[in-house]
């Protein structure tokens, strides 16, 4: 099966980053909701996502709005892809009179945050950090009902609450791992690998017949190693398993038998340092000359979502040695790939009525016109559209899991948890991670000691939320 279908189909039943570069070739792979409090006072009863039509409403608007971003990259002339200047420059030709001006910041997952819970001046679009969903409507103005918006996006649950949908996510990823294909040819591998011994072995043909860093793991980062906690879906083929299972499942850390689960995903990790198949050094890593350096062939593979993928290959002269597979993890004899949003635009509660109607005009342009996910190597928004990039070739057979959202009631659950424990699951848990790095490779301490601190703290917590575990 081609993978556009698969990804498709999967897709179709559903209801954390930098993203790419280069342009892509493809690959056969209304009414607005009204938060708890009512509607914004500024905002009009007929503003929603749905009933915006591009080229036609708004189009005498004129509005000065600011997006606050992650992308950093995106601001720079030199960014190898597209970069803000020609989004907006584009944007501009069917809506002139709206003026977007574009505010970078760095360590975004906790100084948006702080901004955004400073006050209500922090702009009129940003992509939503880790708020408690039931705080959503405080900070965000509706862009209509989750009934209405899944007919307009996909992954609508992203940032839901209560039925209606406060965030667009600006592209969707799949989880897996970048790889040199040259540099796996020279070390005779053949066949991806799909299971973690499998992936393991060929880490190390990689270290004995070349002169590349088997895996590279970009520890100095710090944000990279987060990206591990991506895989724990896929590890499992579970799309209940995140939200909700998780939650309430006693000792998920252990050693379940059978190479899955998050036990496998993270052990990978140890087990590499261990081996010795990263970098010599991996206090020193660079984020951004580990992209040419991986098209250059220096490095093997990274592990990191599908938004790194068109990055790498922009990054020098040997695109086209760069690919994408899946994470080496097998469930009951079939590969799973968790998928999911990527940060999501938020439109702010507090704006006049004419900046978010500006901002809507925006974030709808951005999905349905632009070609940003499509440029940047994800999966695309807009509901009806199955136009996937090369990234997704080696997809093929694999399964893509989206996340089920949480059981009623449960919304902010996990958020607890992952405070109570401070082990930050899927938010900027990079700490734990490091510290994987750094016990494999000083050899103080022993991997199933680390999932047994894992599960003790994480056990800790469910008692201290009173959650029932099983």
């Amino acid at each position: 099966m081609k993978a556009k279908r698969i990804l498709a189909a999967v897709l179709a039943v559903s209801t954390v980053s930098l993203f790419g570069c280069s342009q892509q070739k493809s690959t056969d792979v209304s009414s607005s909701g009204e938060t708890e409090s009512g509607t914004s006072s500024a905002q009009s009863e007929d503003l929603s996502y749905a009933n915006v039509e591009l080229g036609t409403s708004y189009k005498d608007l004129k509005a000065d709005i600011k997006f606050l971003t992650h992308r950093t990259d995106m601001q720079k002339d030199d960014y190898s892809g597209k970069n803000w200047k020609s989004y907006i420059a584009e944007f501009n030709k069917k809506y002139p009179n709206i003026t977007v001006n574009i505010e970078g910041i760095t360590d975004y997952a906790n100084n948006s945050l702080l901004r955004l819970q400073g006050g209500s001046d922090w702009g009129d679009i940003m992509m939503i950090p880790a708020v408690d969903k039931a705080d959503l409507s405080t900070y965000f103005m509706p862009f209509g009902s989750l009934a209405d918006m899944q007919k307009q996006i996909r992954f609508a649950h992203a940032w839901e609450y209560k039925d209606v949908v406060y965030g667009v996510p600006s592209v969707g990823n799949a989880q897996g791992i970048v790889y040199n294909k040259r540099i796996f040819k020279e070390a005779g591998i053949t066949e991806l690998p799909k299971t973690p011994d499998e992936f393991l072995s060929d880490l190390k043909l990689v270290k004995d017949k070349t002169k590349a860093t088997p895996l590279y793991t970009n520890y100095f980062a710090q944000w990279t190693m987060g990206a591990w906690d991506g895989y724990l879906s896929g590890s499992t083929g579970n799309a209940k398993y995140m939200n909700q299972e998780l939650l309430h499942k006693s000792n998920p850390f252990s050693n379940p038998g059978d190479s899955t689960g998050p036990y496998n995903v993270y052990k990978i990790l140890y087990d590499a340092v261990k081996g010795g198949l990263i970098e010599k050094d991996y206090t020193t890593t660079d984020w951004e000359s580990s992209k040419t350096k991986i098209n250059n062939g220096d490095i093997a593979c990274m592990v990191l979502g599908s938004w790194a993928y068109s990055q790498m290959v922009g990054a020098g002269s040997h695109g086209d040695d760069i690919g994408y597979m899946p994470f080496p993890i097998t469930v009951g004899g079939k590969q799973y790939a968790s998928s999911g949003a990527d940060y999501s635009f938020g439109i702010n509660v507090n704006s006049s009525k004419e900046k978010q109607e500006a901002s809507m005009v925006f974030v709808k342009w951005m999905t349905e016109e632009s070609g940003f996910a499509y440029n940047e190597g994800g999966i695309p928004i807009k509901a009806d559209d199955n136009k996937y990039p090369d990234v997704f070739s080696s997809f093929q057979d694999i399964e893509l899991v989206e996340d089920e959202p949480a059981a009623e009631g449960e919304e902010d659950l996990f958020n607890k948890l992952n405070a109570d424990s401070e082990l930050n699951i899927n938010n900027s848990g990079n700490d734990k991670i490091m510290k994987i790095v750094e016990h494999a490779s000083n050899g103080d301490e022993s991997f199933d000691d680390i999932m047994k601190d894992w599960n003790a703290a994480w056990t800790k917590a469910q008692q201290k939320e009173n959650v029932t575990v099983s």
